[in-house]
C-alpha cells in the first residue's frame, strides 16, 4: 500500500478546478450578480461601504486590490446615480470618506439578501454534519490562503467522540507512512489499540482527549489501564499543520495529571527513537528511559524505547 503526495501540477490543477467550479457554484460568471445591474467587483464595494465606516477610495483600493484608475471610475459612476456621498476627511484634508446614500443603501439591500438567500439554499440541501464540515473546510482556505488571525486559544481539547477512532487510524496510518514510511502493518496496529480501548474501556481509569482546531481533529492521546499502580500513555501524535502550538505538550500534561488524579504510581509509554520530537516532549515532562530493544516492525528495522514517570 502507497501513499505518495500530489505533485505540484495536479495541485495547480485542483484548486483551479475548484475555482471554476465555485464561480459557476454561485453565478459569478453572470453579467449581473445574482440577476442584479451590479457587477461582482461593484457589489463587493457596496457591500464594504454598506459595512463599513469613515471609508476612503485609498482604503478601498488597499483592502479590494483594487486598480485606482478602476476603481475611481466605478464610485464616479455611484455617485452620479445617487448612490454614494463623499465628505472631505476631518483628520486629512487630502482624503474623502465615502458614504452610501439612502439610495445606495436601498439599492444594496435586495442584493444583500439575495446573496443570503442563495447560500442559505446551498446549504440547506446538505445534512447538518456535512454544513458543518463545509464551513470548517472553508475556514480553512481562508487560514491557510489569507491572512486572518490566530485566535487566541488555537486550539481546543474535547473528549472522544463517535467517528474519531477511524480518522485517528486513517491519520496516523497516512502521516507515519508520509514521514517515515512505515507499512500498513502500523495502521492496522493503530486500529486494534483503538478497538481494544474502546471495547474495554473503564472511564473511572482510562481517558482520551482529542486537539482540535478549526473544527478538525489535530491531534490526540489516550491513557489506558495497565494495572492498579501503572497507567500507559498511547497514540500520542500532532497534525504536521498543528505543530509548533503546544499540542503535543499539551496532550501530555493531561495525561499525566490525570494518571495522578486516578492514584496511579507510575505512566509509562513506548516508542520509536525516530519519533524525535515526541520523546523532547516526554523528557520536558520527566519520563525518563528505562529499555530500548531492536525491532523489525512496520516494513523498517527500528528501536522501540519504553519511557517511564512516577507520579
Amino acid at each position: 500500500m502507497r501513499h505518495t503526495r500530489v505533485p505540484a501540477d495536479e495541485q495547480v490543477s485542483a484548486v483551479r478546478r475548484f475555482n471554476r467550479f465555485y464561480t459557476r457554484q454561485i453565478g459569478l460568471l453572470e453579467e449581473g450578480l445574482l440577476k442584479s445591474e451590479f457587477s461582482l467587483t461593484e457589489a463587493r464595494i457596496l457591500f464594504e461601504l454598506a459595512h463599513r465606516d469613515r471609508l476612503t477610495a485609498t482604503d478601498l483600493g488597499s483592502e479590494l486590490a483594487l486598480d485606482a484608475g478602476y476603481l475611481s471610475r466605478i464610485l464616479r459612476k455611484f455617485e452620479e446615480r445617487g448612490l454614494l456621498e463623499r465628505r472631505p476627511s476631518p483628520s486629512d484634508a487630502r482624503q474623502a470618506l465615502l458614504t452610501l446614500t439612502d439610495k445606495g443603501r436601498h439599492a444594496f439591500e435586495p442584493l444583500d439578501e439575495a446573496s443570503r438567500q442563495q447560500v442559505a439554499g446551498l446549504l440547506a440541501a446538505l445534512p447538518a454534519g456535512e454544513r458543518d464540515r463545509l464551513v470548517s473546510a472553508m475556514n480553512t482556505v481562508e487560514r491557510l490562503l489569507g491572512t486572518v488571525p490566530e485566535p487566541r486559544v488555537p486550539y481546543l481539547l474535547r473528549p472522544l467522540r463517535v467517528g474519531d477512532l477511524g480518522w485517528i487510524t486513517h491519520r496516523q496510518g497516512l502521516l507515519y507512512h508520509q514521514e517515515y514510511g512505515w507499512d500498513e502493518t502500523y495502521e492496522a496496529l493503530v486500529a486494534q489499540i483503538l478497538s481494544e480501548f474502546v471495547r474495554k474501556f473503564d472511564p473511572r481509569h482510562e481517558a482520551a482527549w482529542i486537539a482540535e482546531r478549526d473544527g478538525e481533529i489535530v491531534g490526540s492521546v489516550f491513557v489506558v489501564r495497565q494495572s492498579d499502580e501503572i497507567a500507559k500513555l498511547r497514540l500520542l501524535y500532532v497534525e504536521p499543520v498543528a505543530r509548533g502550538l503546544g499540542i503535543g505538550q499539551r496532550l501530555v500534561g493531561e495525561s499525566i495529571t490525570f494518571a495522578r488524579g486516578k492514584g496511579y504510581r507510575t505512566l509509562m509509554l513506548w516508542t520509536n527513537d525516530i519519533l524525535a520530537s515526541a520523546r523532547r516532549i516526554y523528557q520536558a515532562a520527566g519520563f525518563r528511559l528505562v529499555a530500548e530493544e531492536r525491532h523489525h516492525s512496520f516494513g523498517k528495522d527500528l528501536v522501540g524505547q519504553t519511557w517511564e514517570l512516577d507520579l
